[in-house]
């Protein structure tokens, strides 16, 4: 696994199992929005830390670091660095959030010191000998609760698969009401078998699962966010299709969707495509997204090239295939003088890479996106947001802060007053005695 992709996503491991109650303020008017979409990457701080605003305004989550269970810190004169970082992995459809962490260790040999200082290398590689401890946390964000769960025994085969870079979180409500869930389920797929957590029972476990037909009999490498919908977790394959599957179900079957004709790519492209999605098949996850909008779940691909066509496909009610929603030629945007929203970046042109953030969860025609514009210097990443109906860019701003990564979330209006189903522990600890 390489150095960027645990930096990108992941940070340390939580000190307390069970759940952690407090109170927080909200930095809109006290009313959580309909919706939020919230920063990808996340940091340990002095305190938990949740603001949610209203779309498109950015929402974020910090969890308090001193819950952050890690070993201890590296000689101050070693060539070796701790690193903590974080990652929001994926949303349920009830609002819910998994926040994961892994505590590392990086190779940063020390080139020069005066006094306690030290010069050191830019860290680039994980340091041998070391192990990537990772732990999770479930969140409401509109009450600021948090379920730690449990770490795998080291003696379990979890341990030595999971990792936590692709899981899913899916929730139930008992009787099948619309409201609380009443258990949830986290999993992440590894070939014919499936690593889960059941809040019912409080452990992890590999489970086997029955394989599904797929086209060509290749492989699936399933490297891009997982989505929760119709009460199954999703995970895509950019060069073929999808596949889904029941995490609460003691006999777990796989299920395949093919991506739309055109879009299906030939069995060879998916050779020496790495974890990252960006070898090999020649797509990436900012090109070929899941995700579910107005109730439905949606498939959205933008080209990699000129044109720069966009298109967008709901999957129909048997989930066997998609019908084609929208599809629009973003090259062909130019910019206009706009007193509410001027554009001076487009069009966009050959270099330009625009890509797929994620659709509005309650409007299917707004689509989030982003682009690295060549002619800027100071800024040249823009977030922009293009209205599919009426074939226009309706708002941008600059993004400084790397690689634009979001998680949309719902948040329905009873999750204020709803609790994280149990996770199997009776430990109970306030944030504020900490």
């Amino acid at each position: 696994m390489s150095l960027r992709r645990l930096l990108g996503l992941y940070s340390a491991a939580a000190a307390f199992p069970g759940l952690l109650r407090r109170s927080f303020s909200f930095t809109t008017s006290g009313t959580p929005p309909p919706w939020a979409f919230i920063e990808r990457s996340t940091e340990a701080a002095e305190g938990l830390s949740v603001r949610l605003r209203y779309p498109p305004s950015l929402s974020t989550i910090r969890v308090p670091k001193r819950l952050v269970r890690t070993s201890p810190a590296p000689d101050h004169d070693a060539d070796v660095i701790q690193s903590i970082s974080g990652s929001v992995c994926s949303a349920s459809s009830d609002g819910l959030l998994i926040l994961s962490y892994f505590d590392l260790r990086l190779e940063a040999p020390i080139l020069a010191q005066r006094g306690a200082a030290r010069l050191r290398k830019t860290p680039a590689d994980l340091a041998p000998g070391y192990g990537a401890h990772c732990t999770h946390f479930v969140c409401n964000p509109v009450t600021g609760e948090l379920s730690c769960l449990p770490d795998p025994r080291t003696s379990d085969p979890v341990s030595k698969v999971m990792c936590g870079l692709h899981t899913g979180l899916l929730t139930r409500a008992d009787g099948g009401h619309d409201g609380p869930p009443d258990r949830f389920a986290l999993a992440e797929l590894h070939g014919n078998q499936m690593v889960r957590f059941l809040s019912e029972t409080g452990e992890w476990e590999v489970v086997p699962v029955s394989p599904c037909q797929l086209p060509d009999a290749r492989r699936m490498v399933l490297d891009h966010d997982v989505v929760a919908f119709g009460g199954r977790l999703w995970w895509l394959d950019v060069t073929c299709g999808a596949v889904s599957v029941d995490p609460f179900s003691d006999r777990p079957e796989l299920c395949f969707v093919e991506l739309p004709r055109d879009s299906v790519l030939p069995a060879a492209a998916q050779d020496g495509c790495d974890c990252a999605g960006t070898s090999g098949c020649g797509e990436s996850p900012q090109h070929r997204r899941l995700c579910v909008s107005e109730g439905r779940l949606r498939y959205i691909e933008v080209a990699r090239e000129e044109p720069f066509v966009l298109s967008t496909f709901a999957l129909d009610e048997e989930a066997s295939g998609w019908t084609l929603q929208h599809r629009l030629d973003l090259s062909r945007f130019r910019f206009q003088f706009q007193d509410y929203c001027p554009h001076p970046w487009l069009p966009l042109k050959e270099g330009d890479t625009p890509q797929i953030g994620f659709l509005d969860p309650l409007d299917d025609s707004w689509i989030y996106m982003s682009a690295t514009i060549a002619t800027l210097e100071d800024t040249p990443r823009v977030v922009f947001v293009v209205d599919m109906k009426k074939e226009d860019v309706i708002m941008s701003s600059a993004y400084r802060s790397g690689i634009p990564s979001f998680v949309p979330c719902v948040l329905p209006p009873w999750l204020g007053s709803s609790q994280i189903p149990s996770a199997g522990s009776d430990s109970l600890l306030n944030l504020l005695d900490y």
